[in-house]
């Protein structure tokens, strides 16, 4: 399938190596404003062609637009897109939910897919707490913890709609819900123009209990997700190589004693799983993670916050 890539900067360089790695795709054109960035795409993927505007694009021959553009870009991008193939958009989708809503209509309307890049809801760890929650393994789920720190400042939105976008598209992905309850602090620890760290706690049904640390300025990287069940603690730390996933345990239901265990997980990289759902997603007419307002209830929240 023909793929045409909007922007080579930080995150589209990811996005190719894992299309080119896919049996399915071809990256036939990369298009960015950048001559710098051009060049760097050039050495790469010297069979393709490369333009600085998007709509010297041969749309028609197209089977998926990939978007990785600032966030600010997004909408004007994917609605023109959309009424003539699908489309793949980092995240966020949008930074309202009234342009999310148009860009579902859109897709509608013209019958084509739009599929967000979340990737950690296409890691092997959160798979496996899908499952975990889904079968009750271990009893209710109580609470959740997740940090997530150190990343690119950005200057076209703040840390919430960067970092915060994973922590709630992971929530609702594993949960099929939105928080009852939203409470936030937002403040900046260095001068930016955006706010560079947040503290989040959210409500679910089942008097479920969320709380989230987002952070820009950090000396280390943290992506760390604590699962308190009744009956054990599951660690996820997307940061290991290999043992992403420790699950605790407790021997007694008394004493705070536990057993670790260290279960096999899909290592495969998350994006990559991402462009294989976007291949099947096209082939077989489906889009099933995307469904039921996915991407509205998440920005929804994100507003909120």
């Amino acid at each position: 399938m023909k793929v045409a890539l909007i922007g080579y900067g930080y995150w589209g360089p990811k996005l190719a190596r894992n299309i080119q790695n896919s049996n399915n795709f071809q990256i036939d054109y990369i298009v960015d404003s950048s001559k710098k960035n051009l060049d760097n795409a050039k050495k790469i993927f010297p069979t393709s062609k490369f333009y600085i505007n998007y709509k010297k694009l041969d749309i028609s021959k197209l089977d998926l637009v990939v978007i990785s553009t600032p966030t600010k870009t997004h909408y004007q991008l994917a609605k023109y897109f959309l009424k003539y193939t699908n489309v793949l958009i980092e995240k966020p989708l949008a930074l309202n939910s009234n342009h999310v809503l148009k860009l579902e209509k859109i897709s509608k309307t013209y019958k084509k897919k739009l599929i967000v890049d979340y990737p950690f809801i296409f890691s092997g760890s959160i798979m496996y707490i899908k499952n975990v929650i889904k079968k009750h393994k271990y009893g209710r789920l109580l609470e959740v913890e997740s940090f997530r720190e150190q990343a690119p400042i950005r200057k076209d939105s703040d840390v919430v709609w960067d970092l915060g976008v994973h922590d709630i598209s992971i929530l609702r992905f594993l949960l099929n819900s939105n928080p009852a309850k939203i409470n936030s602090l937002k403040y900046n620890t260095v001068k930016t123009k955006h706010k560079d760290t947040a503290y989040i706690n959210l409500e679910y049904k089942n008097n479920l209990k969320v709380f989230i640390k987002n952070s820009w300025v950090s000396p280390l990287k943290i992506r760390l997700m604590k699962f308190k069940f009744e009956k054990s603690i599951i660690i996820c730390d997307e940061n290991e190589p290999i043992y992403k996933i420790k699950v605790f345990t407790r021997k007694n239901s008394k004493k705070p004693n536990y057993k670790l265990e260290l279960p096999e997980i899909d290592l495969s990289e998350p994006l990559f799983n991402l462009i294989q759902y976007v291949a099947y997603s096209i082939k077989f007419n489906s889009n099933s993670i995307y469904k039921n307002n996915f991407n509205v209830d998440i920005t929804k929240v994100l507003e909120k916050i």
